[in-house]
């Protein structure tokens, strides 16, 4: 039997594994939005980080293990207030895609945002040229709410934005 996906926080020690995954400034654009600076360094990990301090954080960030691989990155950010939970930042490891990885490190990341009984929707933002990531999300159950047009700048270039959404009762009813 092969082993589970699991999430383990993320440390110091994963910083150079993660950095290595995005080969260009538009790679780690594409992952982690439009204000990272390239090459991801130590830093601005470190920086990230900080915000996931304290009793009840509004950030998490973890490493997605497959026994001792590792395979992806992601992140949630609480709005603890409206009850919110935003997936962020989801990457499969370079070397590990096309094994379907995605769909069981959405389960982790949806059933820990689930695991705050106040959170009752699970959203995320996914540039809409990624239709490999918006055909996992769909397929998993996320909603397509709507677009934010041109609403990333990289260099040149203005992105979209595709706006997702799973709600807790759909989560529970599958």
């Amino acid at each position: 039997m092969s082993e589970p996906v699991r999430l383990v926080p993320f440390n110091e020690d994963d910083f150079e594994t993660l950095a290595g995954w995005f080969p260009d400034a538009r790679a780690l654009a594409q992952w982690g939005s439009t204000r990272l600076t390239f090459p991801l360094d130590a830093a601005q990990m470190r920086a990230m980080l900080a915000l996931s301090t304290g009793e009840r954080p509004a950030w998490v960030y973890f490493t997605a293990r497959k026994g001792d691989a590792v395979v992806g990155h992601c992140e949630i950010f609480y709005d603890h207030f409206d009850g919110v939970a935003r997936l962020c930042r989801i990457v499969v490891a370079p070397a590990h895609r096309g094994q379907g990885l995605a769909r069981p490190m959405l389960t982790c990341l949806v059933g820990e945002a689930l695991k705050d009984a106040s959170i009752e929707r699970v959203e995320l933002n996914v540039y809409d040229f990624n239709e490999t990531a918006i055909r996992a999300y769909q397929a998993f159950g996320f909603q397509l709410e709507g677009i934010r047009r041109s609403s990333a700048r990289f260099l040149n270039e203005r992105w979209d934005t595709c706006m997702m959404s799973l709600l807790r009762s759909e989560w529970e009813s599958r």
